[in-house]
């Protein structure tokens, strides 16, 4: 879907860039600017800036960057339409009908018409399960004590012992085979053609966080194998960007989030009155999806199961909440398997008073630990005060070290001074010291000729971008033309107008740009760290230092742009005419004193 660009400008100008981000991260003001975590990579401290002058975001970590449509679009996994739709809804413009390009309808309808035949699929399964031919699976869900209510709210339906029903009745609404097929829903076997991926399986479906069908789950009725089967994946169902319940547990309004290992441990939480459970979908967990838990919550409790295969997960997810930077705590679900299980038998009350309860991860770990050891065999104690150290060298902070190792003394009645004389000596073998020492910076390599021209154009359009008024005094040198980028010459073309008026707009800039790539490129042009920022200048030197800088760096991408134009000029008069030219500029501006007055 296109609009003009009055358009998009209008919503993009109606939606605060602060306002809509600080909905999903929370922000803290630093000056001029917001920062929090980055919801695009793991980080433990905020480099994720959020600019209110700029209406730009943009994360000095990993270069993620853009306005408020890309914000959107990366975030919710929207395509641009979907990403305006949500911005100009909420804004109150109404959007107008218009005409796509052919390539970018059909792109639009194909993922429209697999959502559709994924609804399509959910509503059939729907009233299978409540047919004469779906009571099988009927019983087994009310066996498991799930209301009609429960039931309803997660569109619980029940695929057929028939092999081909669902493909023949999606044929008749008129969807093809292809997209069928695509849709996950159809498997194609050569010998006996196309037929339903589900059948004789109570279903679940997947939707995303905003309610829309994406994929299935099946639980096979009676024995069978696999006991699960899920959707593979499609356009529109990736699982790393997605978690069961997910829809729902967003708006639980709850601290924390119970990450659990299967649908109906969800199902039954919900029913509980657990609205913030949520399990991965058919794989284990995921740094994918702790990102995308990060942006809802810093708290995780597990759930899983606790025999030997639910703790050699959990801690596996441990080592991924850390890594995402999410708090976690192991729900102890002991003497019964599941959450399900353990609701059933113990009930509402008791499972919120466990929650409460939840345990640390790295005391849960220690714990598991100690299942290896005899601790009344001295020798076998001696080993696992061994294992305990190594484990305290993981901290990296002197600080949160010290107050584990305190922790760890206390629980196991450890003398606090021998425990730290074992920590010490593991850190030495370890090549860690009593404090934290920090790592050997690598040695930097030199950037190639193309990379130091790239950069020296990046300050100068961050420059002109934080300080227009600069622009006049340098506009008889620099050009778009100047810049040796083609991305960068584009962005000049589009800003050097706006320059020149004194209202620079970097976020209807990057408007301009489709691609992703390009988005992120183009924002990083206007987030490049300067030498000298305008609010440290006091004394009269330190603006002549400031001065100096920017001189250098407008001579610096002149220069470039001299040598390339020289380079061309054998076969190009036009690059030859500003060859000529160009040597006059440069000698004078080698000369002349940029004055920020």
């Amino acid at each position: 879907m296109y609009y003009s660009d009055e358009l998009v400008e209008e919503v993009r100008q109606r939606n605060d860039i602060v306002d809509i981000i600080s909905g999903y991260v929370n922000l803290k003001k630093k000056g001029g600017n917001y920062f929090g975590l980055c919801p695009f990579h793991n980080e433990k401290s905020a480099s994720f800036s959020v600019s209110p002058g700029k209406q730009m975001y943009y994360c000095f970590g990993c270069g993620a960057g853009g306005n408020v449509f890309t914000f959107i679009m990366n975030y919710e996994n929207y395509t641009f339409a979907e990403a305006i739709k949500l911005l100009a809804d909420r804004a109150g413009i109404a959007l107008p009908e218009i005409e796509d390009s052919k390539e970018a309808r059909e792109k639009e309808n194909r993922r429209k018409t697999l959502l559709q035949i994924n609804k399509e699929a959910a509503t059939y399964f729907y009233y299978q399960l409540r047919a004469p031919q779906g009571r099988v699976g009927l019983d087994y869900l009310k066996g498991r004590q799930l209301s009609d209510e429960t039931m309803n709210r997660f569109g619980l339906g029940y695929s057929n012992k028939t092999s081909s029903d669902l493909c023949q009745y999606l044929r008749h609404k008129g969807y093809p085979d292809e997209l069928i097929r695509e849709s996950g829903v159809a498997v194609f076997n050569e010998k006996y053609g196309m037929s339903d991926k589900f059948w004789n399986r109570v279903m679940f479906p997947i939707q995303d966080v905003n309610h829309r069908v994406i994929g299935f789950g099946g639980r096979v009725m009676g024995e069978g194998e696999p006991k699960y089967l899920n959707s593979p994946e499609t356009p529109v169902f990736d699982k790393s960007r997605n978690l069961y319940g997910l829809n729902f547990a967003r708006t639980a309004r709850q601290d924390n989030i119970i990450l659990c290992e299967g649908y109906m441990d969800v199902i039954a939480m919900h029913q509980a009155g657990f609205t913030q459970a949520v399990a991965s979908l058919g794989t284990a967990f995921t740094s994918g999806q702790a990102n995308l838990l990060r942006r809802y919550t810093e708290n995780v409790i597990l759930s899983y199961d606790s025999d030997g295969a639910g703790v050699k997960a959990a801690l596996r997810a441990i080592g991924i909440l850390k890594e995402a930077g999410l708090t976690g705590k192991v729900l102890n679900l002991e003497p019964y398997k599941d959450p399900d299980e353990f609701m059933k038998n113990l009930g509402r009350e008791e499972f919120a008073k466990r929650l409460s309860q939840a345990e640390n991860t790295f005391f849960f770990e220690l714990r598991m630990m100690q299942k290896q050891y005899d601790l009344s065999d001295p020798e076998a104690k001696t080993k696992f005060y061994n294992e305990i150290a190594k484990k305290l060298c993981g901290f990296s902070e002197e600080v949160e070290r010290e107050n584990y190792t305190e922790a760890v003394a206390e629980k196991y009645n450890i003398s606090m001074e021998s425990l730290k004389k074992l920590v010490t000596g593991y850190a030495a073998k370890m090549g860690m010291a009593a404090e934290v020492i920090r790592p050997k910076q690598p040695v930097q390599q030199k950037n190639t000729p193309k990379e130091q021209q790239e950069n020296v154009q990046k300050l100068l359009l961050t420059w002109l971008v934080e300080e227009p008024h600069l622009y006049k005094k340098i506009k008889k040198y620099i050009t778009p033309l100047s810049f040796t980028n083609e991305l960068y010459r584009q962005v000049a073309q589009e800003l050097f107008p706006k320059l020149e008026e004194g209202k620079p707009n970097p976020a209807a800039i990057i408007s301009r740009f489709s691609q992703e790539e390009e988005q992120r490129e183009a924002a990083s042009l206007f987030n490049t760290k300067l030498p000298y920022m305008q609010q440290d200048m006091e004394s009269q030197s330190q603006v002549q230092e400031r001065e100096k800088a920017f001189h250098d760096i407008v001579v610096k991408v002149k220069r470039n742009a001299y040598e390339q134009d020289l380079k061309a000029s054998g076969s190009d008069m036009e690059a030859l005419s500003r060859v000529i030219s160009g040597r006059q500029e440069l000698d004078e501006l080698e000369k002349t004193h940029i004055s920020f007055d």
